[in-house]
């Protein structure tokens, strides 16, 4: 079976650091039973990385929803992930693509940068992620990043846009208003008693 598509639209979820494998098979689990359309492991230990991301896999699968792995291409065409995130200081999106194969899923890391966003896209990038939009836990001193991207990228990039930092039900949907096509979350699904539920709660924004 080869990579599944990126979609369209949707809740993404990307997992916290150092979270233990039961917690993370619970967690991952609850969040694609509430709606979850996309699962990106975030894993600093390179220790724990690649059994982690051979877990999520088979889990992603059983819910025909693509995993992307952060930052580390080879991983993710080694275990057989759906595609790779990176930054501005990972490998380039043609020498992710190298590994990866031509249908495999290539997103980026744009900041608050649209001429980022649109190099990536003529390089074939597949998705482009803009934030943080709002203080984050998960990355407290990220730079800041302005609902006018949003609105500039929705008007001048074909590819989906996704929507990272600091993001809840509360103020996700001017997020959406304003062009994201996913919203991406760590602490407002995976910080949460219930995963299921709170990804529920975030997915209703798409459809105000």
């Amino acid at each position: 079976m080869g990579p599944l598509p990126f979609p369209r639209r949707g809740l993404y979820v990307i997992t916290r650091d150092g979270e233990p494998h039961a917690a993370l098979t619970a967690s991952v689990t609850s969040a694609l039973q509430g709606g979850a359309a996309v699962v990106q492991l975030r894993e600093k230990l390179p220790s724990e990385r690649a059994r982690k991301a051979a877990l999520l896999r088979s889990i992603c699968r059983e819910f025909n929803v693509p995993l992307i792995i952060n930052d580390d291409a080879e991983l993710a065409a080694s275990i057989g992930a759906d595609g790779v995130h990176l930054g501005r200081e990972d490998v380039s999106i043609m020498e992710a693509r190298a590994l990866l194969g031509a249908r495999s899923i290539i997103g980026i890391s744009c900041y608050d940068s649209l001429a980022r966003a649109e190099h990536a896209a003529t390089q074939g990038a597949d998705y482009v992620a803009f934030g943080r939009f709002f203080s984050s836990v998960t990355k407290p001193l990220a730079s800041p990043a302005r609902l006018d991207t949003l609105l500039a990228a929705r008007s001048r990039l074909a590819i989906p846009i996704v929507a990272i930092g600091g993001i809840t039900k509360r103020n996700g949907g001017e997020l959406i208003e304003a062009g994201a096509d996913l919203l991406a979350v760590v602490d407002a699904v995976f910080g949460e008693n219930d995963p299921e539920t709170a990804a529920r709660g975030l997915l209703s924004l798409f459809a105000l």
